[in-house]
């Protein structure tokens, strides 16, 4: 057996002449999606895969493939002759330009064998000359392949070629699988002492955390500071423990090189590290040398969701190998330009980053670790006076200790970094846009983009308040039972096939959806949410739900009313209803629904009685007149049906406020993911008469004789006026399952599809639910990673990208009566 090792993430090259059996090599050993033949895509472009005039479009086709896979990070396997060093010379080209290791696999097979397969294959007309002159590119490609640039070369011959196995190296850089917790520690420069003071801070106790957490240090351990040996002593040991990872540094780079006698400019730091090490013995050199040696560029963690490099790395490096990957996580991107310091003016990398991995890195001293677009920066000047910085990784907390003294004067003054947090820049929303949430990515188009800029620019509050619109909901599937739509029977029935077994039934308050954003005090309001005030209340696209000082006593009274709940937590945002109905659609029920009901109430009437006086007569009219009665009683349910919700109301006397959510708060910055019980337990706490409750009831579907009742409590609830209910597993188990249905009520489907709408009932059983149900989850999906990132102290723009996503969604066309 022959063992081939190549790169999981590389491009494989076949080498052989016509007849080696590159094509049942690949077949025997690659998926076929992985393999990009010569032949096929002559097939192609020329409907003929031997048709060799097609060749130069053939394989501007192959490489523009293997680009787009390798851009996409696949193993990707050419299976091409690629005797001569030119066509061998494009593909290695084309894996350097795309930062991957490339391999050659060689099938050196005798020129007999080759010429005795092809004689077989009716497709293979040329003759013998053809495989004798590739024989010999490939002869004289043996002596010098070595050098073509492959990471790599196999050279198969004779049962080597039918025993090969395929095995998979990952990257050095690839630890998907250490999943944490990790506590990245910034440049440390080699002050031992705050080292060990900031370890002692995060709990570990002689390198080793009690909880099994990993250190994971972004570099420049050395240099500056008056301990390098003490600070690579601790760090050696504990990588070597297995209770640490390292990246190197572009000090540590440097101090090798001059501690193996190349040499460099004693600058920045240097000199010191040198004086140090004067004074260890040579053992002590020797392991640090091979440590620092061994360090590699990167690492990629828990599963792609977090990169550690020294400098940062910008997404299309993220795994790679190359020289040019390792050169920007050891400096980082300049512009060439040199400041009046004359350092390097730094290419602004994270300013344009948009992946979803997490960057930690070091490098570029600051004065504050703070994030931009996902990444953050962990070197706080420690040598320099600063502090030294770590990172809690996922809890994303920070964590620090002053240093003891000024080590080394700067070069430069530090100053903070980034982008301002709360700057937005209309670049974040415009164009097609892809939104990386927990549950998958969502796309923004960019005509429902341009819309909903019009409305958040316009009409929204201050988007510093706007950290979360809410998702729309769906109906459960078109119920058959006669006289209904909608029915809670299809709701249970659904999420007991998703696996769901305990719902819980809310109440559906008709009133106008609210989010509800509070804090203590106005400097409360100030740390969590970087602006002045205590509060506000925003309608579901953003826009505030009062004018002038209504909204700011509406606030107040809530403030007063959850009191109970902000002395536990300094902000709260909270998801319910705002009631009456028509204190927000007032203009709504007046111009389309009350202009319906006093129509029909002056018409139909009249029409009644002119035909009954018509049937007085001997007129044949028993017809007309059954349906002008049917359609005068429903008229009249009409407009008790909308009628119910219009109460008047006077500034805040009369408006109540129904929560049934706390999206998020201090105790659980996401509470949203919290199980529902959860929320109503702690809503029940708060009574005022400004707060409404939602009734509920709690059912476990594989209880026939509790579904029964939820059913009885909805058809009371909707009996005496009532919209209806939601049901949503008290735990979202995650996937698409929806995170609530809403059941309405027959008569209140009135006010939606109009007073006559049961007569159509077979009609409307036909409506199309697909795309509204798509809609909930991407808009649930978008609001919980808005939240998550405001509970992971993201900046302003992080957050705001998903709730304008919301918004975006909103405007694609749905029927809006579902």
């Amino acid at each position: 057996m022959t063992e081939i090792s190549v790169p999981a993430m590389s491009l494989v090259v076949l080498v052989g002449v016509s007849g080696s059996g590159k094509s049942t090599f690949a077949r025997k050993h690659f998926k076929p999606t992985q393999v990009i033949s010569s032949d096929y895509c002559r097939g192609l472009v020329a409907d003929d895969e031997n048709d060799q005039a097609a060749t130069p479009a053939a394989f501007d086709l192959l490489h523009h493939i293997v680009g787009v896979r390798l851009r996409r990070g696949l193993l990707t396997v050419v299976d091409a002759t690629n005797v001569q060093w030119k066509a061998r010379q494009a593909l290695v080209a084309l894996a350097k330009s795309h930062d991957v290791l490339c391999d050659a696999i060689v099938l050196d097979v005798p020129e007999e064998v080759a010429v005795a397969r092809n004689a077989v294959r009716p497709d293979r007309d040329f003759g013998s000359h053809v495989i004798r002159r590739q024989r010999n590119d490939l002869r004289q490609s043996l002596s010098k392949i070595s050098r073509d640039g492959f990471r790599r070369v196999h050279v198969l011959r004779g049962d080597q070629i039918d025993d090969a196995v395929i095995s998979y190296e990952k990257a050095w850089t690839d630890k998907t699988e250490l999943t944490g917790p990790f506590d990245i520690v910034g440049d440390v420069h080699g002050c031992a002492s705050e080292l060990d003071a900031l370890l002692a801070a995060l709990g570990y106790a002689d390198g080793v955390h009690p909880d099994g957490r990993t250190a994971v240090f972004v570099g420049d351990l050395v240099d500056r500071g008056p301990d390098s040996p003490g600070v690579l002593r601790r760090v050696m040991d504990m990588v070597e423990r297995g209770t640490a990872l390292c990246v190197s540094g572009n000090h540590e780079q440097k101090l090798v090189r001059a501690l193996n006698g190349r040499k460099v400019r004693v600058a920045h730091g240097l000199e010191t590290s040198l004086e140090q090490f004067a004074l260890e013995d040579e053992e002590f050199t020797g392991r640090a040398k091979a440590f620092m040696t061994g360090l590699i560029s990167h690492y990629v963690l828990d599963g792609g969701k977090l990169v550690v490099a020294h400098a940062g790395l910008k997404e299309a490096y993220h795994g790679r190998a190359s020289g040019r990957v390792r050169s920007f996580a050891l400096y980082g991107d300049t512009t060439g330009e040199t400041d009046e310091y004359g350092l390097p003016v730094r290419y602004p990398w994270a300013e344009e980053y948009r992946g979803r991995a997490a960057v930690v890195y070091g490098h570029t001293p600051t004065t504050v670790a703070e994030w931009v677009n996902n990444t953050i920066c962990l070197d706080t000047g420690v040598v320099f006076g600063g502090r030294l910085t770590a990172l809690r990784y996922p809890e994303r907390e920070l964590v620090s200790v002053p240093a003891e003294k000024v080590w080394y004067e700067p070069a430069r003054p530090l100053a903070s970094r980034g982008r301002e947090p709360d700057v937005l820049d209309i670049g974040d929303v415009t164009g097609d846009r892809y939104v990386e949430t927990s549950g998958g990515t969502i796309k923004v188009r960019e005509e429902n983009a341009a819309a909903a800029l019009e409305i958040m620019s316009r009409f929204a509050v201050d988007p510093r308040w706007l950290v979360y619109l809410p998702p729309t909901m769906a109906p459960p599937e078109t119920s058959k039972k006669d006289g209904y739509l909608e029915h809670p029977d299809e709701a249970f029935a659904e999420f007991a096939a998703a696996g769901v077994t305990r719902v819980v039934c809310e109440e559906k308050h008709m009133g106008s959806r609210a989010v509800v954003v509070l804090a203590r005090t106005p400097a409360d309001a100030q740390e969590r949410f970087g602006i002045e005030g205590t509060g506000t209340v925003f309608t579901r696209t953003g826009r505030p739900f009062f004018a002038g000082d209504l909204q700011d006593r509406f606030v107040a009274g809530l403030r007063e009313a959850f009191a109970p709940l902000l002395e536990d937590s300094p902000w709260l945002v909270l998801d319910g209803e705002l009631l009456p109905w028509s204190a927000k659609a007032g203009e709504l029920i007046r111009d389309q629904y009350a202009s319906v009901g006093a129509a029909a109430g002056a018409a139909l009437p009249v029409a009644v009685g002119v035909l009954e006086a018509a049937a007085g007569r001997g007129l044949d009219v028993g017809s007309i007149l059954d349906r002008a009665r049917r359609r005068e009683i429903n008229a009249a349910r009409f407009r008790e049906a909308y009628a119910r919700y219009c109460e008047p109301v006077s500034g805040v006397s009369g408006l109540r406020f129904a929560p049934f959510q706390i999206l998020a708060c201090a105790e659980g910055a996401t509470a949203v993911t919290r199980p529902h019980d959860w929320h109503l337990d702690r809503l029940a706490t708060v009574v005022h008469p400004l707060v409404l409750g939602t009734r509920h009831t709690y059912v476990d579907l594989e209880r026939e004789d509790q579904r029964t009742a939820a059913v009885e409590w909805w058809t009371e609830l909707t009996d005496a006026g009532g919209e209806g209910m939601v049901v949503k597993p008290v735990a979202h188990p995650g996937g698409r399952v929806q995170p609530g249905v809403k059941v309405r009520g027959p008569e209140y489907l009135r006010i939606i599809y109009g007073p006559d709408y049961l007569e159509s009932l077979d009609e409307l059983r036909k409506r199309f639910l697909g795309r509204k149900r798509s809609l909930a989850l991407r808009e649930h999906s978008l609001g919980v990673e808005a939240l998550s990132r405001l509970a992971a102290g993201e900046p302003l723009h992080r957050v705001h990208e998903a709730v304008f996503a919301v918004l975006a969604l909103e405007c694609e066309p749905v029927d809006p009566r579902l």
